[in-house]
């Protein structure tokens, strides 16, 4: 029932928040803070008081109650590693958004919160969800709000942008509701049984051309919400016109929502067409990496410079998901976290700075560190983060993400550490642009004030302790990674075979491997394939 709590305390404050306003300008600021605030200490609690796992399964939590029995709709929820770390990352960054807002949004505050609040609401929902028409549902309610948010405050090309977003997430929404509505229909042809539950849809038979079509559908949604390029457009506007908070909110949360949809549903429920796509992803995350990359480095405006270093740096993520194996899983679930924390507060500190400048255009900046030096620290550390520098969590992230899909492939790997380099020139110039050369303005920046400093602690914070130790994060997703691999291979990889797995490479080899029970790293040429169709 905890679960339902963590839903109904978003949406209840969100509803509170907004009638508020009549009672109290600064009221709902302060029912949105203690809606998150709590939503968070029930996460806490969660992570702090885990219940043991039972055998052969990573699932913590489950609750199911009929809904629209009739049609097999429950509101199903379950809470495993994966979505226990992802939930926390959510109230952490919605913490942020509340405060970061405080000042900034001045208008229609109630309404404000009460989007704010649904947002979250909704990605909450589709990190619980295991009925797939509720996952659609809370997919869309996360949308509504965002597009709000960006919309009615945001800068000056807002209503361009909001409507950008808009129109590619529902429309590659709308795909995965037909794939998810076909998926139920077959399942209900064999078996009699038509039902959204997640867990008895892993059991359905697809022929070969049935299970490309529907992971099509699916990866529509997933792929555009990452974004992968090329249907990357909607980000740098969105992110650009958003304000502060829809800025930190896209870039830590709903694009997490992306990948979370890859490993949460792609990959279990259609092994097969997976392995077929798995070179094109792996290639298509690449060129997002050195693409986006490339793009980061020409940008004048600073959010929009942010943005495509989202670009870049969720390519790891299709890289490290479609390589097949515990390392490159695990990488990706570190890049979910940690890109969250270092690109969500580069675009506070962007916010910061446009607060107090009026523009981002870093032509027009320069030389703050000497009147700013608080903001300039804790700013290069997050620079330093969004580069991977070891000691910081972005390093453990990519470096497990590389060593995984060096297994898989080895030529798409080099091109991705090129991205690594790249990622090193765009970060410098933040810091370059911004805090070094000659000031332009011929005015001194305000340092950081205590709310903002309260703000920016916690991330440096926790960007540290997942750069120096990663290990609870590591072994609190472990089980969950290894039940997305079980339709791959025969039992979970454990990381100390991915060194024999790559010298297996010869037919001989792999027999042998096969009698001592010696796990082949999943490509495409030789995955261990047990689902139903892998026909």
């Amino acid at each position: 029932m905890i679960l339902v709590w963590l839903l109904v305390i978003l949406m209840a404050g969100g509803v509170l928040a907004w009638i508020s306003r009549k009672v109290h300008r600064d009221l709902p600021r302060w029912i949105a803070l203690v809606s998150v605030l709590a939503a968070f200490g029930l996460t806490l609690y969660l992570w702090l008081e885990q219940p043991p796992l039972s055998a052969g399964s990573a699932w913590l939590i489950r609750y199911d109650a009929p809904w629209i029995p009739q049609w097999g709709i429950h509101i199903r929820l379950a809470l495993d590693g994966l979505s226990l770390l992802l939930l926390l990352l959510t109230f952490f960054l919605g913490l942020l958004s509340v405060l970061i807002s405080w000042r900034e949004i001045q208008s229609k505050i109630g309404f404000f919160h009460f989007n704010l609040l649904w947002v979250l609401a909704g990605i909450t929902g589709v990190f619980l969800t295991m009925d797939l028409f509720l996952f659609y549902f809370f997919w869309e309610v996360m949308l509504i709000p965002m597009y709000f948010l960006i919309g009615i405050w945001g800068h000056e090309n807002r209503t361009y942008a909001a409507y950008k977003f808009f129109i590619f997430t529902q429309a590659s929404g709308l795909l995965m509701l037909l794939a998810i509505l076909g998926l139920y229909f077959i399942h209900g042809s064999q078996t009699g049984t038509y039902t959204f539950n997640y867990f008895e849809l892993l059991n359905t038979t697809l022929t070969p051309e049935a299970a490309r079509l529907l992971m099509f559908g699916f990866l529509a949604a997933f792929l555009v919400k990452l974004p992968v390029v090329p249907f990357h457009s909607w980000l740098p506007d969105a992110h650009s016109q958003a304000p502060t908070a829809g800025s930190v909110i896209l870039a830590g949360l709903l694009l997490k929502t992306g990948a979370y949809g890859l490993l949460r549903f792609v990959i279990p429920l259609f092994p097969t067409a997976t392995v077929e796509f798995a070179p094109w992803a792996m290639l298509l995350g690449v060129i997002g990496i050195l693409y986006g990359a490339i793009l980061a480095f020409s940008q004048t405006d600073l959010k929009r410079l942010v943005a495509y270093t989202s670009v870049s740096h969720m390519g790891f993520v299709i890289l490290g998901v479609f390589a097949f194996n515990e390392w490159a899983l695990q990488g990706v679930v570190m890049q979910m976290i940690t890109h969250g924390l270092s690109t969500g507060a580069l675009f506070i500190i962007a916010g910061f700075l446009y607060e107090r400048l009026h523009t981002r255009d870093i032509r027009q900046m320069g030389g703050f560190w000497s009147t700013a030096p608080k903001m300039g620290v804790m700013t290069l550390v997050f620079v330093m983060a969004s580069l991977g520098l070891p000691g910081l969590g972005n390093f453990i992230a990519e470096f497990l993400t590389l060593v995984g899909s060096w297994q898989a492939n080895n030529w798409l790997t080099v091109f991705a550490t090129i991205g690594l380099v790249l990622a090193t020139a765009y970060s410098l110039r933040i810091i370059q642009k911004v805090f070094l050369e000659s000031d332009r303005m011929g005015e001194a920046l305000p340092d950081m004030k205590p709310r903002e400093i309260l703000i920016a602690i916690p991330l440096v914070t926790l960007i540290l302790w997942l750069g120096l130790y990663p290990q609870p994060v590591l072994d609190l997703t472990r089980p969950s990674v290894q039940e997305q691999l079980q339709a791959y291979t025969e039992s979970p990889v454990e990381p100390e075979h991915l060194a024999k797995a790559k010298e297996n490479k010869t037919e001989a080899s792999i027999g042998k491997s096969e009698e001592t029970n010696t796990l082949q790293i999943p490509t495409s040429s030789n995955l261990q394939i047990k689902n139903h169709d892998a026909k």
